[in-house]
């Protein structure tokens, strides 16, 4: 009798949250993002890889799970911070920036948008513990390399509130960070060396000669002339500060991307040839922006919206905010009633594998960057005093949230995330069981 009511209850338990899952899951790739059957096959066969692949794609389930958690350490209401809103492990790495230098720093802005920083940490921190599971840690070394984040982020922060940094110039180069990321980095400007040495490069008027991607489709003709008549838009949005001669940006040719990142399937993205001057060969991205996932949790922000109507500049100003150097590429424009945003596609980027996380010096290490970048986004709200959208110093907000409990911070944000990994990783065994019982997606079994 005992057995069969436990069993009942475990069974029960699981039924209501796969319900939840469901629901969600419509909801969100369904409804608001109106992914086809096809694109959303595409996003949970990456999303059934692994509990890390899982939570990447489910920001929505994340939100939907912690929004209301009565923590202590949010900063008050009127007092938000501008979040990168998808902060995780992946969404941090290496690339050129607008000087030529070649920097390690976050890299996905699509859901940027205002609130409680404690968000980006949270979500970072499960990050952490999934991957560092993935990778072979046991939770004893999780426990560390958590503690390590939020210790360097307390730090950093602390660092700008007394002005030893600043967070509207400090950048991670070679020359600050250590192992695999520096590795990396200093791979990057030899690789960017070898280019700028290549007398072979040509002034191409092809995409697909330049990039040799498979995933990329033709424009017909209508397609071709509907993106070109929006393009005047784009360019009338790049900051006058950077903006070069319009014929500068004069379209050479225009391709669409097919396949995308987990949380990105189903968006439209086109890569854009240039005109440029002195034989460059400069591609851009524009990526279709939806309204970030944040904004159906958060409180509604008016002011936000009113000065983030098109949702391109929203992702635009959120790349803006957080980084020393930015893009000077980036811009925006509306096409068929859907909002896009543009940035440079550039060779020279870098990104973390599998073997540079093995080693547990290297992973204490990368921690702590990633840390001391996410302080300093946080931190860049300072230029947004400029902007009217804050009264206020992001880091003052924040240490003042945290500093007077720090070692309760510490260990609350510890056992917290070692218990959401559990919750990930029972999802994610849900999640497969609702796929494979699913047979609007995979047929029958």
């Amino acid at each position: 009798m005992k057995e069969n009511i436990r069993n009942e209850i475990i069974e029960t338990k699981k039924l209501l949250r796969k319900q939840v899952l469901a629901t969600i899951l419509q909801q969100f790739d369904g409804k608001l993002m109106g992914l086809s059957q096809d694109n959303r096959k595409q996003k949970y066969e990456k999303m059934r890889e692994n509990p890390y692949s899982f939570f990447r794609g489910s920001a929505y389930l994340f939100y939907y799970d912690v929004t209301d958690l009565p923590f202590t350490f949010h900063t008050p209401e009127d007092q938000p911070t501008w979040l990168l809103g998808d902060l995780h492990f992946d969404n941090i790495s290496a690339f050129q920036n607008e000087q030529h230098d070649i920097v390690f720093d976050v890299d996905d802005f699509d859901e940027g948008y205002f609130g409680s920083y404690l968000y980006d940490v949270m979500r970072m921190v499960v990050s952490i513990r999934l991957m560092s599971s993935q990778h072979g840690y046991n939770e004893e070394d999780s426990d560390a390399f958590v503690e390590r984040f939020l210790d360097h982020y307390i730090k950093q922060l602390e660092d700008f509130q007394s002005g030893t940094n600043d967070p509207v110039q400090l950048q991670f180069t070679k020359t600050n960070t250590n192992e695999s990321i520096k590795s990396i980095l200093v791979d990057l400007e030899q690789r960017q060396a070898e280019l700028n040495l290549d007398s072979s490069v040509n002034n191409y008027d092809s995409i697909q000669l330049l990039m040799e991607d498979d995933h990329l489709i033709s424009l017909s003709t209508q397609e071709k002339n509907e993106f070109t008549s929006v393009w005047e838009d784009y360019i009338d949005s790049v900051t006058a500060s950077k903006k070069k001669k319009r014929n500068y940006y004069s379209v050479k040719d225009v391709m669409k991307k097919a396949g995308a990142g987990i949380g990105s399937t189903g968006l439209e993205r086109y890569y854009i040839l240039i005109e440029g001057e002195h034989g460059e060969n400069i591609i851009l991205e524009a990526k279709e922006a939806r309204a970030p996932i944040p904004a159906y949790f958060f409180p509604y922000d008016e002011k936000f919206w009113y000065d983030h109507k098109h949702q391109g500049r929203r992702v635009v100003h959120t790349q803006q905010s957080m980084h020393h150097q930015a893009d000077p590429y980036l811009g925006y424009f509306t096409l068929q009633g859907h909002d896009f945003y543009v940035r440079e596609r550039s060779s020279l980027t870098g990104e973390l594998k599998a073997q540079d996380l093995q080693d547990p010096k290297s992973m204490l290490e990368t921690i702590k960057t990633m840390a001391r970048i996410t302080a300093k986004i946080h931190a860049r709200a300072d230029a947004d005093i400029e902007n009217g959208l804050m009264d206020y110093h992001s880091e003052e907000a924040i240490l003042k949230a945290i500093q007077p409990n720090q070692k309760e911070f510490i260990q609350q944000l510890n056992l917290w995330s070692k218990h959401y990994q559990r919750v990930v990783e029972e999802d994610f065994l849900l999640f497969n069981e609702w796929l494979d019982g699913n047979s609007d997606f995979y047929g029958e079994k």
